[in-house]
């Protein structure tokens, strides 16, 4: 059997004793998509932020190609996020007065790209995800949409083993939704990356291989995405 590239066992975490996940435990394979679903205050979102080492959970592991995430210590985590994890955050976190094509150029940059070499390749990026016009614009100048678009070319950029994306169509519009989605699995699965994201939304979800539902911080149901379901939601049946 493969091994997963991403995994976790008995993740447990509190927040001030008040109980975020209780026993979670997660297998990603290479080039797999997970939709991780739940209503709000499941614990989604604190899910990916232990997936990705920014958060230490009060119990259990978590590895990436087998390396233990928490064993690595704090510098260690935040390098392997940078060589091997791309992610994507509601808002598109950005550094606002840097340009679109530097934002996305960031990870080439800190691998120790040539400048000017990153951000061809970062403009590319924005011309696929329909956004090459922001090229030079101030991300702090920029629409929630497009920065949204600029974060995901910066997390697919540097074609990461794992993309961790929590809500990453909250600020779009269907269109830009579907553009922005089908855009991540697609450079994903090209390039075996696993993706693990968390949605609220049906419609993001059909694009992934299997669901994850959480509610109240434990693993409520896992399953398939019915292929039926998908091809509903492509005809924009909700």
């Amino acid at each position: 059997m493969t091994a997963p590239v991403l995994s976790c066992r008995g993740i447990v975490h509190d927040y001030e004793g008040t109980p975020a996940l209780r026993g979670v435990d997660l297998d990603v394979l290479e080039g797999e998509v997970v939709a991780v679903t739940g209503p709000s205050g499941s614990g989604k979102s604190t899910l990916l932020l232990c997936l990705a080492g920014i958060l230490v959970p009060t119990e259990g592991s978590v590895s990436l190609s087998g390396i233990d995430l928490h064993a690595l210590g704090e510098r260690g985590r935040a390098a392997l996020r940078r060589e091997s994890m791309g992610m994507v955050f509601q808002y598109g976190t950005l550094v606002p007065e840097l340009t679109g094509d530097e934002n996305v150029a960031l990870p080439l940059l800190l691998a120790g790209r040539p400048r000017r070499e990153a951000l061809a390749v970062a403009r590319e990026c924005l011309e696929r995800l329909g956004v090459g016009t922001v090229g030079r614009t101030t991300a702090g100048r920029m629409s929630g949409g497009e920065r949204q678009r600029v974060a995901l070319a910066r997390a697919l950029i540097a074609r990461p083993r794992v993309v961790l994306a929590d809500e990453p169509t909250g600020a779009l519009d269907s269109v830009a939704s579907d553009l922005v989605v089908a855009e991540l699995v697609g450079t994903a699965r090209e390039a075996g990356a696993a993706v693990i994201l968390v949605t609220h939304d049906a419609r993001v979800a059909a694009h992934a291989d299997r669901e994850v539902h959480l509610w109240d911080g434990r693993v409520d149901g896992v399953g398939a995405i019915d292929p039926s379901s998908a091809r509903a939601v492509e005809g924009g049946v909700r």
